[in-house]
């Protein structure tokens, strides 16, 4: 009773921070279900701008428990930096609770994500460099240390040793890089390993107890579906699940108490990194989305690829993930442009359209976004609180929207303020 998922619906930074907060008012509990700080979450209060990268976007609100769940990868050093930011901003840390199940980015494994994207040259993916792939594929490999692992300070230092000895044969004689030694990294970790551990407890037993009382959960994914593993443009994606399934995986919460799956969608597109974008604008429109849209990445500060929205992609992340509802975001964005263009479908390299996804990701970089032209609108929106208030053209776009997804809209984000929403409906 009810769990709801908060999932990006594009290739990330659509604000679901924002709407997570929002969400959060009325809600018990805010689990972040996967990634580290590779993504960044924003929320604005007042003259405040806090960038969230591993912390759920909850833990603003008193009331509300802030989980860092089992999915996740966790840097120790930057999640102590971010607990003094908000330390210092007054916000208190008592409802925060981390997964002794979540694994440890450690030192190795952002040494091995740049020399590896180094190594690619080229074909680079364009990673954050914070560690997250290799972690996940320690993970994977069973090879991980996790939270537990970190807090007990003889376990971890064994652990250490025994990782070191297949990382330094990796580093010296894969990349020619001298090898890392147990005792530095040991010494690093060691006060946040203290900061941190006061925090440490069962957080799938409080996710149980949460719902068994009838409280609502918002389940918090970083980067987006475009980026899933499984189902984004691979190889240029993250190295974890945002998607709907991977929200039940890294929480604990059972697909059965799942009660609605918001898709968080920006009213036009962009991404960080290398990767297909059939929508990206190389020309002055571009330029003026990235400046207009303030599109630089929370996390790495880069520039942003921008574009139109697009449609196309937007179904199949509804497909994948069965959206109950939209939050449409960044709609403030748009104001002052004669028209705006939507993508519905694409124009394959044999010249035929399609409304559909390819099931071969490796075409969408030879795709040609086939567009539908609407009417923009004039003046800033940020004051509207009602969906009436909105100029007729901006209404049409929203509508045109939620018609072409077949999907409904639940709330519309018109301003980088907490407050500046539309609320519709309540999502579940």
């Amino acid at each position: 009773m009810p769990a709801i998922v908060i999932i990006g619906a594009q290739w990330g930074d659509e604000g679901k921070g924002k709407i997570v907060d929002h969400l959060a008012e009325r809600a018990a509990m805010v689990v972040r279900y996967q990634g580290g700080n590779n993504a960044g979450h924003t929320v604005v209060i007042g003259d405040t701008v806090l960038k969230l990268h591993q912390i759920p976007s909850g833990i603003t609100r008193p009331h509300v428990a802030a989980v860092l769940g089992h999915g996740m990868v966790i840097n120790p050093p930057a999640l102590v930096e971010e607990l003094d930011i908000l330390a210092a901003e007054g916000i208190p840390m008592d409802n925060l609770h981390i997964s002794p199940s979540a694994h440890v980015v450690m030192p190795y494994h952002l040494r091995l994500d740049a020399l590896e994207e180094e190594m690619r040259g080229a074909h680079a993916l364009g990673t954050t460099r914070k560690g997250i792939g290799p972690c996940y594929t320690d993970k994977v490999a069973r090879r991980g240390l996790r939270v537990r692992d970190l807090v007990d300070p003889d376990r971890f230092a064994a652990c250490t040793e025994l990782a070191l000895e297949r990382v330094n044969r990796e580093l010296t004689g894969v990349f020619g890089h001298p090898p890392l030694a147990v005792e530095e990294i040991v010494d690093a970790y060691a006060p946040a390993a203290q900061r941190i551990a006061p925090y440490v407890e069962d957080t799938g037993r409080l996710v149980h107890e949460a719902l068994e009382r009838g409280e609502t959960i918002l389940m918090e994914g970083a980067q987006a579906t475009m980026l899933d593993i499984d189902f984004g443009t691979y190889p240029y994606v993250t190295s974890s699940s945002p998607t709907a399934g991977g929200a039940c995986q890294g929480s604990g919460v059972s697909p059965l108490a799942v009660r609605g799956v918001i898709g968080v969608v920006k009213a036009y597109t962009s991404r960080v990194g290398a990767g297909p974008f059939p929508t990206e604008l190389l020309d002055e429109m571009g330029d003026w989305l990235v400046e207009r849209g303030h599109e630089y990445g929370t996390t790495t500060g880069r520039r942003r690829r921008c574009g139109w929205i697009d449609l196309v992609s937007l179904r199949y992340a509804a497909r994948v993930n069965g959206f109950s509802g939209l939050a449409l975001t960044r709609l403030d964005v748009l104001s002052g442009l004669e028209e705006i263009r939507l993508c519905v479908g694409y124009r394959l390299p044999d010249g035929t359209v399609t409304e559909h996804y390819p099931a071969d990701a490796d075409l969408l970089g030879r795709v040609e976004a086939v567009y539908e032209t609407l009417p923009g609108w004039q003046g800033e929106i940020s004051t509207a609180r009602r969906f009436e208030e909105l100029p007729r053209a901006a209404r049409e776009y929203c509508t045109r929207v939620a018609t072409l997804l077949r999907v409904p809209i639940d709330l519309i984000s018109v301003g980088a303020e907490r407050n500046d929403l539309i609320a519709l409906r309540w999502p579940a």
